[in-house]
């Protein structure tokens, strides 16, 4: 179980090295550029802030993620650092010829136990007119099978979006036949390039999180959704309808816990609670799709913030949720995605609009 007190240390920290990139995804959070920022942190103040992160006291996991974090002259310094420091360190690349195999070894070196690439189809011409690159899908195989034959793992990340919801199916082989330790699905929030349109609807969101149910069942892979916490009130309602109404339920999963009886409140991570995002300048925001400041590590403590922002304390007090959020019996460890309400109806305690279940207070 997970008994981390979130309002005191992050489980997970995303950290936007840098929002240079060579590509222009059409669904990209970051709204990515093709030169780095020159106002992006450097090197002594990257450092700094990993001393902090470090201060935290809980060895949160970091990702070094962007834009493509490898257009960052100085990310293995980062990472050995981070890795010094006791943080668990993991790699968001873009699929591009800078991941070769030296640089690889470096990372890997560095601290660097797993990668996660993005692969939205288990063919080229779907994911490459998704990323807008022809090519990328091959060249993320080859980074793929480069950073397995060095002893790094892989997790694959899927977008999932109107572009791609009805051959996830097809996905669950491609996963097994390319040996991936863990499939994240990212369940789209109209952010940055992302738009509302390429959302797929709240029932579909549910055929999905009941497919995935299943899936998880017997999978060869670890599977976890991201920016779609209502898949823990359909991992919870399943498993209560499997075991029978009057057995009691215990649910576990990347940072989230619930069990019936507990004398204090089950939680999941969420946006501002238990993850915590860091731009590439140093704006300190909930998570990367809820694009709300909180303050900045080059003037505020990031220790601070998080604990004290009133941005983030409300995030987690469950009773400032509105709509079906706030009255729903799932929302202490669910509670919505804020960045979909956020992005949709421009008010992050508002109902998650992919969320089609009616509350029993309704």
């Amino acid at each position: 179980m997970v008994h981390a007190d979130f309002s005191l240390a992050p489980f997970t920290i995303a950290w936007e090295v840098t929002r240079a990139c060579a590509y222009a995804c059409v669904h990209c959070r970051a709204d990515a550029m093709h030169t780095a920022d020159p106002n992006e942190l450097t090197t002594e103040e990257s450092l700094r802030l990993i001393d902090r992160i470090a201060d935290f006291g809980n060895n949160p996991i970091l990702i070094f993620t962007g834009g493509d974090p490898m257009m960052r002259r100085d990310l293995h310094e980062l990472i050995a650092y981070a890795t010094e420091k006791g943080l668990r360190c993991s790699l968001t690349p873009t699929a591009t010829a800078l991941p070769t195999k030296e640089r690889l070894e470096k990372v890997r070196d560095a601290g660097i136990r797993r990668i996660a690439l993005s692969l939205d189809a288990p063919r080229a011409e779907i994911h490459d007119a998704f990323r807008q690159v022809p090519g990328s899908w091959q060249r993320t195989m080859d980074i793929l099978h480069r950073a397995q034959e060095i002893g790094v793992s892989v997790q694959v990340n899927t977008t999932v979006a109107k572009h791609n919801v009805d051959i996830l199916p097809e996905m669950v082989q491609f996963i097994r036949e390319v040996n991936a330790v863990q499939w994240s699905l990212f369940f789209l929030v109209p952010t940055g390039r992302a738009q509302v349109e390429s959302m797929i609807s709240a029932e579909q969101h549910e055929q999905v999180f009941n497919w995935l149910y299943d899936l998880s069942q017997n999978a060869p892979f670890d599977i976890k959704s991201t920016a779609a916490p209502m898949y823990r009130r359909v991992a919870i309602q399943r498993k209560r309808a499997e075991q029978g109404a009057d057995q009691p339920v215990t649910f576990q999963g990347a940072g989230f816990q619930y069990a019936d009886g507990l004398n204090r409140p089950t939680r999941g991570v969420n946006d501002g609670n238990g993850f915590l995002f860091i731009s590439h300048v140093g704006d300190i925001q909930p998570s990367g799709f809820l694009p709300v400041t909180a303050g900045n590590t080059r003037n505020d403590d990031i220790v601070d913030v998080y604990r004290n922002s009133p941005i983030f304390k409300d995030l987690r007090d469950v009773t400032k949720l509105k709509g079906r959020c706030g009255i729903c019996e799932y929302r202490d460890v669910c509670g919505g995605q804020r960045g979909r309400a956020y992005g949709v109806t421009g008010d992050y305690l508002e109902t998650d609009p992919a969320c089609i279940y009616q509350p029993k207070a309704a």
